[in-house]
C-alpha cells in the first residue's frame, strides 16, 4: 500500500511516498481504510527528531488522528463490523503505524464511531486533542460547577476544547490569547472572560479577576517556560494541569501554595497498552457531545492531501495557523 513516511530525522520536506507491507489483520484489532486524519504538534516534534523515544521504527508512518471505514475485522472485535465509519487516535507513535497510508491497523479499543453530522475530514481533527482536554478538565482538575478555571493558550488546538469542556460542566473560565483573531473563537466557543496575556502580567489579571486569591484551577497546554505564570495565577491549594513539564524550575511556589501539579500525557495508553478502552470511551463521549452540538472544533483554513504533509507541516510550523489543520487521503 501506499504511505507518506519518513526515513530520517528532519524538516517538512523529509516526507516521501513510499510502497510498504500492508499490516495483516489480527485478534484486537481492525484494519481501517483511512479517509482522513489531521495535524498535531507532537508529528512536528517527532519528525524533526525532538522525542526519539516515541519514534516508531523508520520507515516510520506518523499521524496519531484518523477517520475512516473498517475494511476487515480481526477476531474478539465484537462489535466492530466491516463498513463501520470510524474515527480515533491509533498510531503514529512507539511500535505503531501511523495514519498517513492507504490503511491502518488500529486497536479496535481504541475506535468510536464516527458521528454521522460530520464529515471524515472533521471527525479526523478531533481525537487527540479532545482526549487531552477530556484528561485535563475531567479526570486529573475534576473540574466542578462554580470552579474559576484559567486555561492557557484558549484558541489552540487542545486548550479551545478545554474552554468547551469546562463551560459544559458549568466552570467560570478565563483564556489567555495573542491576538484579536484568536480572542474573537474563544468568546464564541463560550468563555466568560478572555485576557490577552501578551498585554497583562500574570500578577495584574490575577488580581484583577480574582482579588489576588487565584484561580481554583489552571490548565496550561502551553507548559514549559509558561509554567510560572500558571504557579502564579492559582489559589493556594489550587491544581495546575500541564501537557508540558519538560522544563528544569525552581519548584518553591508550588510548596509554599501547596499547588497540586498534574500533568497529562495522553500517549501513555499508545506507548505502553495500558488503558486503551480509556481512549475509546472517552472518544465515544465525544462523539456523542459533536452530535449534540455541544463540542465544536475550530478548523484552519488550509486543508492539505497526504501527499502534502510537507506543506502542511511548514504550515503549521509559521505559528500563523487558527484551528485545527485538516488532511485528506489522497493515496486511496
Amino acid at each position: 500500500m501506499k504511505a507518506m513516511v519518513i526515513h530520517n530525522y528532519g524538516g517538512p520536506e523529509v516526507f516521501e511516498l513510499s510502497e510498504i507491507e500492508l499490516p495483516e489483520v489480527k485478534p484486537g484489532y481492525v484494519l481501517v481504510k483511512v479517509l482522513a486524519s489531521s495535524v498535531n504538534s507532537i508529528e512536528l516534534k517527532i519528525r524533526s527528531g525532538l522525542i526519539p523515544a516515541i519514534t516508531p521504527e523508520f520507515p516510520a508512518v506518523l499521524n496519531a488522528d484518523f477517520s475512516g471505514e473498517i475494511v476487515a475485522v480481526g477476531e474478539e472485535t465484537f462489535p466492530w463490523q466491516v463498513g463501520d465509519q470510524v474515527f480515533g487516535c491509533g498510531g503514529g507513535v512507539g511500535k505503531i503505524q501511523g495514519a498517513l497510508a492507504e490503511y491502518m491497523l488500529v486497536d479496535s479499543r481504541l475506535l468510536a464511531h464516527k458521528p454521522q453530522t460530520i464529515d471524515h475530514a472533521t471527525a479526523a481533527l478531533y481525537p487527540l486533542v479532545s482526549i487531552t482536554a477530556w484528561e485535563a478538565i475531567r479526570e486529573k482538575a475534576r473540574v466542578q460547577h462554580g470552579d474559576t478555571i484559567l486555561i492557557h493558550g484558549a484558541a489552540g488546538g487542545v486548550g479551545h476544547i478545554a474552554v468547551q469542556l469546562a463551560k459544559e460542566l458549568g466552570a467560570i473560565v478565563y483564556g489567555t490569547v495573542l491576538n484579536d483573531a484568536q480572542a474573537d473563537v474563544v468568546k464564541k466557543l463560550g468563555a466568560d472572560f478572555v485576557i490577552r496575556a501578551d498585554l497583562e502580567k500574570v500578577e495584574d489579571y490575577a488580581n484583577k479577576y480574582t482579588a489576588n486569591k487565584g484561580f481554583d484551577i489552571v490548565f496550561d497546554p502551553v507548559g514549559g517556560n509558561n509554567l510560572p505564570k500558571s504557579f502564579k495565577a492559582v489559589k493556594r491549594n489550587g491544581i495546575v494541569c500541564t501537557t508540558n513539564a519538560r522544563v528544569v524550575l525552581d519548584l518553591a511556589i508550588m510548596h509554599t501554595k501547596a499547588i497540586s501539579l498534574n500533568a497529562i500525557y495522553m500517549l501513555i495508553p499508545l506507548i505502553h497498552d495500558v488503558g486503551r478502552e480509556k481512549h475509546g470511551q472517552i472518544t465515544a463521549e465525544i462523539a456523542r457531545m459533536i452530535t449534540a452540538g455541544k463540542l465544536n472544533i475550530c478548523i484552519d483554513t488550509h486543508q492539505f492531501a497526504f501527499k502534502e504533509i510537507s506543506k502542511a507541516h511548514a504550515h503549521l510550523e509559521n505559528d500563523k495557523v487558527l484551528g485545527k489543520i485538516s488532511l485528506v487521503n489522497s493515496l486511496n
